[in-house]
């Protein structure tokens, strides 16, 4: 994934957790049961975790690119999507199937942290000046 795109998507990212985060508090908060709600908060939480971790990962590719970040980035979009998105659509539209997706998105999750401790692991000491 190029750069420009990363960036790209982890800013609408941080846009949906804003806005999700309002739409939760503001709108669904009246009208769900607490455990819906509460299950609702988990996606954005997560979420937002893992937006910020995501820039976190490019700022650092931008200085020292290294093997395996790319995947780190792309594990945790693919992650937010099935963990979050599942979320969000199971309270919203109250189809219990999803909830099946959210477990495979919180192990690319899982997978990307793993993924960035490897990354870290293998990064060489920088040459001394």
């Amino acid at each position: 994934m190029h750069q420009k795109w990363a960036w790209t998507l982890a800013a609408l990212s941080g846009f949906i957790v804003v806005a999700a985060g309002a739409f939760g508090a503001h709108a669904l908060g009246p009208t769900l049961a607490p455990h819906e709600l509460e299950v609702f908060r988990t996606g954005v939480r997560y979420q937002a975790w893992h937006t910020l971790a995501i820039m976190g990962v490019l700022a650092w590719q931008q200085q020292r690119a290294l093997r395996g970040q790319r995947l780190v980035v792309s594990l945790w979009f693919a992650g937010i999507v099935l963990f979050s998105g599942s979320l969000y659509l199971l309270v919203l539209s109250g189809i219990r199937p999803l909830g099946i997706v959210t477990p495979f998105g919180g192990l690319l999750l899982m997978a990307g942290w793993l993924m960035l401790a490897w990354c870290a692991w293998r990064q060489r000491p920088a040459a001394a000046s």
